[in-house]
């Protein structure tokens, strides 16, 4: 099997992307030239058509141009930084310039991609996150408490706001299933291609013999739905209350605060016990519902249209794994677009930038 090293995956796909960021810088220049034309001033509904591209496209083009002169300066500067013959100072200076340049061209790539990627409406919208240990016992359920550990630090380096609707815990930080809702500008964008099967593969701290165990965990994204658009009957639900259970406080443990809705004609069940107060829990199970009708629903819709076009991201489909993470290689690989890491220990401390841009230059 022939291996693809990282470096040349990464070459491939930034050489398509500035290939595509300079067809834009391009055609920016030939519409402003046309607009400039006397026969386009004469024709006022082609004036128009041309002003409104040349509007939308002049933020990547000026970035373009910009990214462009970065280069030119960072080589440079980098052979300043590489000339023997200057004074060590000068070309210490030399190397915090490159580091700075290279940074810059770094937030340049990155604002170009998510200008050449736009969001879609549903991309700012809260998300619910379910994370559930699959095949694999106890360590399957620990891994999920990893993956629950990373999505909270990558939301928090996001600037969301993170909320625990439910949760079966199985001790020493694992969890049998979790559900999260991710609130802020951004958060479904932000974590709809988490969508799938996630693998694992690394020795259990249980194991004596030191072998290599592969356990796997589910994750399913769902976008937060407004009221409006699902509409359901109060006669189609049955509302349970009973003693949240856990740490919390005796008035937790003692009051009938958490609340159990099931939805009759769906057979969904959602529970939420995490607030103190029943109607607070009461209001968070509805929103849970909602959106599981809603992606129920498109997941029908979809179906019916051809099951080959069914999308991982939106319908929670998880017969395939999407991802796999490596321990004793320090590595987690992408199989949807074939990226390898070798940085497994920052991902999980919710380091997911790079896998989450790449997958969007890919979608």
């Amino acid at each position: 099997m022939t291996m693809i090293s990282h470096d040349s995956q990464v070459d491939t796909r930034s050489n398509g992307f500035r290939a595509k960021w300079a067809e834009v810088a391009n055609r920016f220049e030939t519409v402003t030239a046309q607009l400039a034309d006397p026969d386009v001033l004469s024709q006022p509904s082609l004036l128009v058509s041309l002003t409104k591209e040349r509007t939308e496209l002049e933020p990547l083009a000026k970035r373009y141009h910009e990214y462009r002169a970065l280069q030119e300066e960072l080589a440079k500067t980098r052979r300043m930084a590489e000339d023997t013959s200057l004074d060590p100072e000068l070309r210490q200076l030399a190397e915090e310039e490159v580091a700075t340049l290279e940074q810059r061209c770094r937030t340049l790539e990155a604002e170009a991609k998510e200008l050449l990627h736009p969001t879609e409406a549903t991309d700012d919208r809260n998300t619910f996150i379910e994370i559930r240990a699959g095949a694999g016992g106890s360590e399957a359920a620990l891994f999920a408490g990893d993956l629950l550990r990373m999505y909270i630090k990558y939301a928090e380096r996001k600037g969301l706001h993170v909320e625990m609707v439910d949760a079966h815990e199985t001790g020493l930080g694992g969890y049998k299933e979790v559900i999260l809702l991710v609130e802020g500008k951004g958060a479904y964008g932000s974590f709809k291609h988490e969508s799938g099967v996630h693998r694992v593969q690394r020795v259990p701290t249980t194991e004596a013999s030191g072998r290599i165990h592969t356990s796997t965990v589910t994750v399913a994204v769902m976008p937060e739905v407004e009221e409006v658009e699902v509409q359901i009957d109060p006669k189609d639900l049955r509302i349970d209350t009973f003693c949240s259970s856990g740490a919390g406080g005796q008035s937790v443990n003692t009051t009938y605060s958490a609340v159990r809705i099931t939805h009759i004609p769906t057979g969904i069940v959602v529970t939420c016990q995490d607030e103190r107060s029943q109607l607070k829990n009461r209001n968070k199970a509805m929103r849970t519902l909602r959106s599981r009708i809603a992606e129920l629903e498109r997941a029908k819709q979809e179906a019916s249209i051809a099951q080959q076009r069914r999308s991982q991201v939106g319908t929670g489909d998880r017969s395939e794994k999407i991802r796999t993470y490596n321990f004793p290689q320090n590595r987690v690989t992408d199989h949807r677009i074939g990226l390898t890491l070798h940085k497994l220990d920052r991902v999980l401390e919710g380091d997911l930038d790079e896998l989450v841009s790449a997958l969007k230059v890919a979608s």
